[in-house]
């Protein structure tokens, strides 16, 4: 039968000292995981019962004595001071049992255990046998010194104490072979190894065997957990010995009962004063309420009046647009009109000048000479444009004309005289017809050009009158204009024709006069 390593699953050699246990070894090795066993169960007993009995922690108050009530009654008494027996007479792990050496062991155990030679890996099991030792003190070293004090008493009455398990079972079989005849076959010898490493496994909470490395690590786990232990168990040592100091006294309970019966006055101070910040806040709740309707009936009038105000400000910006459209149109119109008033229109309109010694008006000439004959239609057109001179520039004065009155009809004007009812219409053009039709046509002439010359001499005294300063560059008497009659028959061509030109310049000054009194009249 071959053994493996339960860790590391490597091929092991049992130790010779295992393959022939008398009953003393045996019982040296189960007995402490027997042990053990019990006292994991009783710990689970009385962790339960102290759970039930016991306030907890969280409900204790650190330096304050518990309110928990202390049984008053002899049975109660008598059943914790059993327990406190039972806690004290139980016989722990740790000791229950002792390590032995070699040397301590069997003379026939010491020889073989010391010729046995190491496995194929350098490791036997003797090491997983002081793993399992050391587990058990390991498990135990919580417990309190004073049952620490108890190992040697416990040690003699260890197998009194264990009750009959499979170990002990185990260990009466082991003892039945010891009376027997002792069977040295290696068959034999492995059972017995193999039926003890399963004890072992069962009873403790590591699987056997081990090879030396794994134990030795298992021993530096085990090392390092009692250390923490050990930490642990000091720490509760020194908070039990805080909590014994911090127990306060009578006096110190009564300043506390004091200190909470001032606290519940306070308290109720505290709760009348809050039942009062109550009702103040419920009061302001209530005005909240009302405070808030009234800013929503606020806001509410101030959409309606940012609305009304953004169509205000929409229709001010139109108006305001339009007024500065409007404003830009008058500001030309002021300026057209200020430019049209300076503009004079008549001398656009009637252009008077001379070409030799003519006087020409618009480019018609007035006048004919031997040298420079010109048509009656260019003459009559000048008289045509001459008499609407007159007429226009009467117009504009608001001036009436007396006994004359003009009718301009172009080149076939004609003036009329008026004599109370009678009406003598002159025809103011001439033609080239000769004989007797146009000496008639040429006297008519003559009464038309005379009535033209009593017009502008009506219009010369009235400038005159309005313009003291104005004084006309031709005198006009009758029918002569400069001491030269306007007569056509009975008169020199080259006469006739400067007297025209003399009555063109008048005409020119009129106009001046008619311009002035434009610009000087019409602002007011």
């Amino acid at each position: 039968m071959a053994f493996n390593c339960q860790r590391c699953k490597q091929p092991i050699r049992i130790d010779d000292t295992l393959t022939d246990l008398d009953s003393a070894a045996t019982e040296l090795l189960v007995a402490p995981l027997a042990a053990e066993e019990q006292y994991q169960q009783h710990l689970r007993q009385s962790k339960s019962r102290y759970t039930e009995t016991t306030e907890p922690v969280s409900k204790r108050l650190i330096g304050i004595k518990s309110n928990v009530k202390l049984p008053t009654n002899k049975k109660q008494q008598q059943q914790q001071q059993q327990q406190q027996q039972q806690r004290e007479s139980f016989p722990l792990p740790s000791e229950s049992f002792v390590v032995l050496t070699r040397s301590q062991l069997g003379g026939q155990n010491t020889t073989s255990s010391s010729s046995s030679s190491p496995s194929a890996s350098g490791t036997t099991t003797t090491a997983a046998v002081q793993a399992t030792a050391t587990a058990g003190f390991t498990s135990s070293s919580i417990s309190s010194s004073s049952q620490q004090q108890q190992a040697s008493h416990i040690m003699s009455s260890s197998h009194s104490s264990v009750p009959p398990t499979s170990s002990t079972t185990a260990t009466a079989a082991t003892a039945d072979d010891s009376n027997a005849p002792r069977n040295n076959s290696l068959s034999h010898r492995l059972r017995v190894a193999s039926r003890l490493f399963n004890v072992m496994s069962s009873r403790s909470s590591v699987d056997h065997p081990m090879c030396q490395e794994c134990t030795d690590m298992l021993l530096e786990s085990l090392e390092k957990l009692l250390e923490d232990v050990g930490l642990e168990r000091d720490c509760y040592i020194e908070y039990l010995g805080k909590v014994k100091d911090g127990r306060i006294t009578d006096d110190e309970l009564k300043d506390l009962e004091q200190q909470v019966h001032e606290l519940k006055l306070a308290e109720q101070e505290a709760l009348s004063d809050l039942a009062k910040a109550k009702e103040e806040h419920e009061a302001v709740d209530k005005e909240l309420e009302e405070m808030e309707a009234e800013m929503k009936a606020l806001e509410e009038r101030e959409h309606q009046f940012w609305e009304q105000y953004n169509d205000y400000e929409v229709k001010l910006e139109n108006f305001q647009s339009e007024r500065a459209s409007i404003n830009l149109k008058y500001d030309h119109d002021v300026k057209q009109y200020e430019r049209l008033q300076k503009t004079v229109v008549y001398n656009d309109a009637f252009c008077i000048s001379q070409e030799g010694p003519f006087g020409t008006i618009n480019g018609f000439r007035l006048g004919r000479i031997s040298s420079q004959p010109v048509e009656w239609s260019e003459i009559n057109a000048a008289w045509g444009q001459t008499l609407l001179l007159l007429y226009t520039v009467a117009n504009k004065l608001k001036f009436q004309f007396h006994t004359y009155r003009l009718v301009p009809m172009g080149s076939f004007s004609r003036v009329e005289k008026v004599d109370g009812d009678t009406v003598l219409s002159y025809e103011l053009y001439g033609t080239n017809e000769f004989g007797l039709n146009r000496m008639f046509l040429n006297r008519r002439l003559d009464h038309a050009m005379v009535a033209i010359l009593n017009c502008l001499k009506q219009l010369t005294d009235f400038a005159e009158e309005r313009d003291r300063s104005l004084r006309f560059p031709y005198r006009i008497h009758k029918d002569k204009i400069g001491d030269l009659s306007i007569r056509v028959q009975f008169n020199q061509d080259e006469l006739w024709t400067k007297a025209l030109k003399y009555m063109l310049t008048n005409m020119k000054w009129i106009l001046v006069f008619a311009s002035r009194a434009n610009v000087a009249v019409e602002p007011s």
